[in-house]
């Protein structure tokens, strides 16, 4: 994300924390923190030719069966103090989604599921669903966690817990 290179935000203990993308095509230490799940699909590194560079693939017949998710250990969570989410995806046409998880200032955990195939946004009170276009080719996806929390549940946002990132995709940057 522009201008959080360098930055050293606070994690749960006060402790400061470098600021890194947790899945830059899965290299170094980044490969252990995601965990992969697969039935009907693949996930893998490939070279993708529009860029010609190294990228995570994750394709599957159904999109809720393939993905891959940071943490990989359910019961440790991301800490991630920055409300922002950037990713950088390119679309396959078909059917994509991915969840985030925050836990806002009333102690609750909350998710957001962006997909696009999905035509209208529902709120209920632990998950938020939510249509989204990608363009052809290669797309910077920002997501602002802080003003979505505010404005589907009227808390505040205190950090990110989980990512998933499901079929169907290539993955450049999380």
């Amino acid at each position: 994300a522009a201008g959080t290179r360098g930055r050293f935000p606070l994690s749960r203990r006060g402790k400061a924390r470098s600021v890194r993308p947790f899945g830059v095509a899965l290299r170094g230490s980044a490969a252990a923190d995601m965990g992969p799940r697969v039935r009907n699909g693949h996930i893998k590194r490939i070279t993708d030719q529009d860029i010609q560079s190294s990228v995570l693939e994750i394709a599957g017949t159904n999109v809720s069966t393939t993905y891959i998710t940071a943490p990989a250990n359910p019961r440790q969570t991301l800490a991630i103090k920055l409300p922002f989410l950037v990713m950088i995806i390119k679309n396959l046409k078909k059917y994509f989604t991915f969840e985030v998880q925050v836990k806002d200032d009333k102690g609750v955990r909350r998710r957001f599921r962006a997909s696009n195939y999905q035509s209208t946004t529902r709120v209920k009170p632990f998950i938020c669903t939510m249509p989204m276009r990608l363009d052809d080719g290669w797309n910077q996806i920002q997501f602002n966690l802080s003003d979505f929390t505010r404005r589907a549940y009227g808390t505040n946002y205190i950090e990110t817990l989980r990512v998933q990132i499901h079929a169907n995709c290539r993955i450049r940057r999380i």
